[in-house]
């Protein structure tokens, strides 16, 4: 059994289910990560103009992965133009984002798939997990959020905070969510809003990890880097901190074995399969 410094495995994250083995951010990725045996399943939320919240990578439909209603590509200049923010849901439902291998993932199964509510990924894994007779699963929740988003892709972001902390509360699986985002705003407002609710600061630049806590302005329970700005140094300042550290988004052998040498709390991979062979 190959174990991280500690001696203690880190949690096995699924990347938008399992990217790398079934369309991202689907019910078919999901249902595949909770078979595979994941410890949590990470996926990605946005929000509809009826203000549904949606489980997607993207506010709008990404052109290497989703084909309009009628079956047909979409442009890459025109993806944007196909704004989730400015969809009701059930127009959104009729676009197909599984039925398209990912250009990345040579191993991915295209599977039919709409782009689902939370609540829908929710009620399927949480069947799906009594069904097994397993333990329940957690949910990493990142929150997409972009400053220039704002009115545009995505309502302001106390807003987009509140849909997404009702729903988490609707669907009674805040004791088992971490909240992720890259916007230190809604990191802010999450702190208050539901402060007993684990936060997790994502970055993939080179800042300095004290400037970021410094712009974040408290100290939260777990931080995501790329994982390839990973150090030893910086592994160690978050332990001494008590931060939590999953990295993103690890994917190949070397790499895996790599990160577990620094003893991470969890790793979030597209190929949960590769890491959960390591363990």
């Amino acid at each position: 059994m190959l174990l991280p410094l500690s001696g203690r495995f880190p949690e096995v994250h699924g990347h938008r289910g399992c990217r790398g083995l079934r369309p991202e951010n689907t019910l078919p990725a999901f249902r595949e990560a909770l078979r595979l045996g994941v410890d949590a399943v990470e996926l990605d939320v946005v929000v509809s103009a009826d203000r549904q919240v949606v489980v997607s990578h993207e506010p709008w439909m990404s052109a290497s992965i989703c084909l309009l209603p009628s079956g047909a590509p979409i442009g890459p200049a025109e993806a944007r133009q196909h704004n989730l923010y400015q969809l009701p849901y059930a127009r959104i439902r009729e676009y197909d984002c599984g039925r398209t291998r990912h250009p990345n993932f040579p191993e991915q199964q295209p599977a039919p798939a709409a782009k689902p509510l939370l609540r829908e990924v929710v009620a399927d894994l949480e069947n799906l997990t009594q069904q097994m007779g397993r333990t329940p699963v957690q949910y990493s929740v990142e929150i997409k959020s972009e400053p220039a988003h704002d009115g545009l892709f995505q309502p302001p972001p106390a807003e987009l905070l509140a849909l997404v902390l009702a729903e988490l509360q609707a669907l009674q699986i805040l004791p088992r969510t971490t909240l992720l985002c890259f916007d230190k705003r809604i990191l802010q407002l999450a702190r208050h809003a539901a402060p007993t609710l684990p936060l997790c600061l994502l970055f993939e630049d080179e800042l300095p990890l004290a400037e970021h806590l410094a712009a974040l302005g408290f100290a939260p329970a777990v931080v995501g880097p790329n994982f390839r700005l990973l150090t030893p140094a910086l592994a160690a300042e978050l332990a001494g901190q008590h931060i939590r550290l999953v990295p993103w988004t690890v994917n190949e052998p070397a790499d895996l074995r790599a990160v577990l040498a620094l003893n991470p709390w969890g790793i979030t991979t597209d190929y949960p399969d590769r890491l959960l062979a390591l363990r």
